[in-house]
């Protein structure tokens, strides 16, 4: 089978490798989407510490289950389509006794640690497969993990009905967070510089107003000027920074967006603590793929619309490029 590996940083190689054979309690999965995600240039960069060398990636991806390990305890059938969450804990250590799994130091996870969906067929553990409604496309699944990333983030970011919330960045992440926000009763502003992404948040993803980097001028938070919640959903230190000066007294921030390893925020102890603000960050998805299949499935959205294209596994190099020079939405390989 083809797959799609990192072997060196700055590239990604395509290249053949046996069909896996499964262990006690996996099952093998034809993969039938797989999303390229921020974290896939990271790791391609060598910017993800804890990734392993020779890694097949992809980590968002669904597929359909082609065979299960006769000991495996599993409510689904082979043939059954389903997401995976990648996120593999230990099971033994305090933040896993303590519900807190996705802190585990210990975790794996499938497409940055173990060969991952950037693959023909890929070998998961049992418990890693969460089933899909048929309602739902098998591209569309491919969203459940990004979208159980942002159900967290929203999740921290505790949106009450009538809160007037800012969304930095109109990439697959921060569309995700707006269509979560205003469906949850929250008044939606999105800051982003592509004018496409703008006509996306308004049309499709719930913003009521959307404006370019410059355009949108912070007030007097200490009178009441700002927003009550924040979210930064690009990852750079000067649009966290930005979201700081967005937020009214009392608000709370979170940083959605994943930095570099070496990146830096200036932040006032002073404000922070005049204005009362909560400053949160978001690590990964604890329990919210099965949350995230069922809002796929709810057909409040058209979560097709973030899907912008599409690529057969042959024509990985073309996908990858679309995906380095930020062209369109989500890219999604479908082997």
């Amino acid at each position: 089978m083809n797959v799609a590996r990192w072997e060196k940083d700055g590239a990604i190689t395509v290249m053949s490798t046996p069909i896996p054979t499964l262990k006690p309690g996996e099952m093998l999965i034809k993969v039938a989407a797989s999303g390229l995600c921020g974290t896939d240039m990271h790791i391609c960069h060598g910017e993800t510490p804890h990734a392993s060398r020779n890694v097949v990636i992809g980590h968002e991806f669904s597929g359909h289950v082609e065979a299960i390990d006769a000991g495996c305890v599993t409510s689904v059938k082979v043939g059954d389509l389903v997401a995976i969450d990648p996120n593999m804990p230990c099971n033994s250590c305090t933040y896993c006794r303590n519900r807190k799994y996705h802190l585990c130091p210990n975790l794996s996870c499938i497409g940055v640690t173990i060969h991952g969906g950037m693959a023909q067929y890929v070998a998961v553990p049992a418990r890693a497969a969460v089933p899909v409604p048929s309602s739902v496309s098998p591209v569309v699944a491919s969203l459940a993990e990004p979208l159980s990333c942002v159900v967290h983030a929203v999740d921290l970011g505790e949106i009450k009905t009538g809160d007037h919330v800012l969304v930095i960045g109109a990439g697959p992440i921060g569309l995700m967070t707006m269509a979560l926000a205003s469906t949850g009763g929250a008044r939606v502003t999105v800051i982003e510089p592509n004018e496409m992404r703008r006509a996306n948040a308004l049309s499709t993803f719930g913003a009521s107003e959307a404006y370019g980097p410059g355009e949108l001028v912070p007030g007097d938070p200490l009178r009441g000027d700002g927003f009550d919640v924040v979210f930064e959903c690009v990852g750079r230190a000067q649009t966290m920074t930005d979201a700081l000066t967005f937020a009214k007294a009392g608000a709370t921030v979170v940083w959605v967006g994943v930095a570099k390893t070496d990146a830096t925020v200036t932040v006032s102890p002073f404000d922070v603590y005049r204005r009362e603000l909560t400053i949160r960050s978001t690590y990964t998805n604890p329990y919210g793929m099965e949350r995230a299949v069922k809002i796929l499935a709810d057909g409040k959205i058209d979560w097709s619309q973030l899907i912008s294209h599409k690529f057969s596994l042959d024509q990985f190099d073309e996908a990858w490029g679309v995906f380095k020079d930020g062209l369109g939405m989500k890219v999604c390989v479908t082997p």
